[in-house]
């Protein structure tokens, strides 16, 4: 199992919960439907990158690459750590893993 696929199922892991918080806490269901669908996205990306098929590493680095700048927006726009500054975070080191592992393949 490579650095990658960890990346993305944990940040996947990280958006699902994110969502349903958002949910708990605000009543948005906005962040939970996008915290589902952008997290199993990821863990979908994944497991293709675990079975061998190769676009997995590059749709887990696209969702990644789209969640980092919605979250980067958000926090420059909020200026809360949580969950913006957390997230953008999160994702830029999960993207990084990402880019690294795609770059070794070529």
């Amino acid at each position: 199992m490579t650095l990658g696929i960890v990346a993305a199922v944990t940040y996947g892991i990280i958006t699902i919960i994110g969502g349903m918080i958002g949910y708990i806490q605000a009543s948005s269901k906005v962040s939970l439907f996008s915290g589902s669908i952008s997290g199993l996205l990821l863990i979908v990306a994944a497991f293709a990158q675990f079975q061998g098929l190769t676009w997995g590493l590059s749709l887990a680095a696209f969702v990644t690459a789209i969640l980092v700048v919605i979250f980067a927006l958000r926090l420059v726009k909020t200026r809360k750590l949580m969950p913006a500054g957390l997230m953008t975070s999160l994702g830029v080191v999960a993207l990084a893993l990402m880019l690294n592992q795609l770059i070794a393949a070529r």
